[in-house]
């Protein structure tokens, strides 16, 4: 099964931000309940690796500022996404990681992978990151693919958080970040819906990764899976650790 579907094949080939601004035309963009409400990260949790990089000045003339892995140094599982989006600077507080400094803390995509994993019973046992640091503008508002070399520049941060925390898995979010990860090897992705939810061994980083779909696109592809939302839930937690 190939992972480009010719009548979508934006999801599957665009970039994948992971704080990018809400979308209105989102079909699950739903405001939650309190109840539902994922927990905002503590500012003090962000893991600063280098502060003021500027490894990548394309990155350096658009940021806001970098988005830092966030979360307790000992957690059970590591969640990584491609890079942070534009992000939504008027928000009262979900701004997106380009403008918050914490990855995974945008009004759609960030809530929305903190809600799954608090549902699925890890809330506090989770370390959010990107494989690229760094809002990757496309000179319009919007976010690009991060470049080759600015994977690689990244790529160092991204070992460094994965030897620090050391989980039981790494979750990667999505076609580019699934390919970041699997880099490590000097491997590629080769039809990523044949991937999703197939843990794979990365021997460079001494963990097995568990590839999931983008949230921002878990719409379109879980009917092609075979999955409902419940259904696919329960699929991740069964490969998570206990």
């Amino acid at each position: 099964m190939s992972d480009r579907d010719p009548d979508a094949s934006t999801p599957a080939d665009g970039p994948e931000a992971d704080d990018g601004p809400e979308a209105d035309d989102d079909p699950d963009h739903v405001e939650s309940p309190p109840s539902d409400e994922p927990s905002y990260p503590d500012p003090d949790a962000r893991l600063v690796l280098e502060p003021g990089c500027a490894r990548c000045p394309a990155l350096v003339a658009d940021r806001t500022c970098i988005s830092w892995g966030n979360g307790p140094t000992d957690a059970d599982v590591l969640v990584v996404g491609e890079a942070p989006g534009a992000g939504t600077p008027d928000a009262d507080r979900w701004r997106g990681g380009n403008h918050t400094g914490l990855a995974y803390t945008s009004r759609h995509s960030g809530r929305r992978v903190r809600r799954l994993f608090a549902r699925l019973g890890y809330a506090d046992r989770v370390f959010y990151t990107n494989a690229v640091n760094c809002f990757p503008s496309d000179g319009a508002g919007s976010n690009r693919e991060p470049t080759a070399d600015e994977r690689a520049n990244c790529r160092p941060h991204l070992a460094t958080e994965i030897e620090t925390v050391d989980p039981a898995v790494v979750v990667a979010t999505g076609k580019h970040a699934t390919a970041s990860l699997l880099a490590f090897d000097g491997r590629t992705v080769d039809g990523f819906l044949e991937s999703v939810l197939e843990p794979v061994r990365i021997e460079a980083l001494g963990v097995d990764v568990l590839p999931i779909l983008h949230p921002s696109y878990q719409e379109v592809w879980l009917a092609r899976l075979d999955y409902d939302e419940p259904a696919y839930r329960a699929a991740i937690a069964d490969r998570l650790p206990e």
